[in-house]
């Protein structure tokens, strides 16, 4: 499953990461790793956007990050 699906409150750990689609270049999963969505890492989605969209609250460790839905659609997880 990817982080897109989960619901606010759920718990998971990062599994790996991969372009959800073509526009998604090698620079966004880069920078997904580097802030720290990475194979191993316990995350909880915090909350969504207005009307259950974007941007979506995601807290790795003490750290809460902001991201779109492509982004999310890039995060692959496993449920806690």
């Amino acid at each position: 499953m990817f982080l897109s699906e989960l619901t606010p409150g759920q718990r998971a750990v990062v599994r790996g990461l991969m372009a959800a689609s073509p526009d998604i270049h090698a620079s966004i999963l880069r920078r997904l790793a580097d802030i720290g969505f990475i194979a191993g890492e316990s995350l909880q989605l915090l909350h969504r956007g207005p009307g259950g969209r974007e941007p979506l609250a995601v807290q790795i460790g003490e750290t809460m990050f902001a991201l779109r839905l492509v982004e999310a659609r890039c995060i692959r997880v496993e449920l806690q």
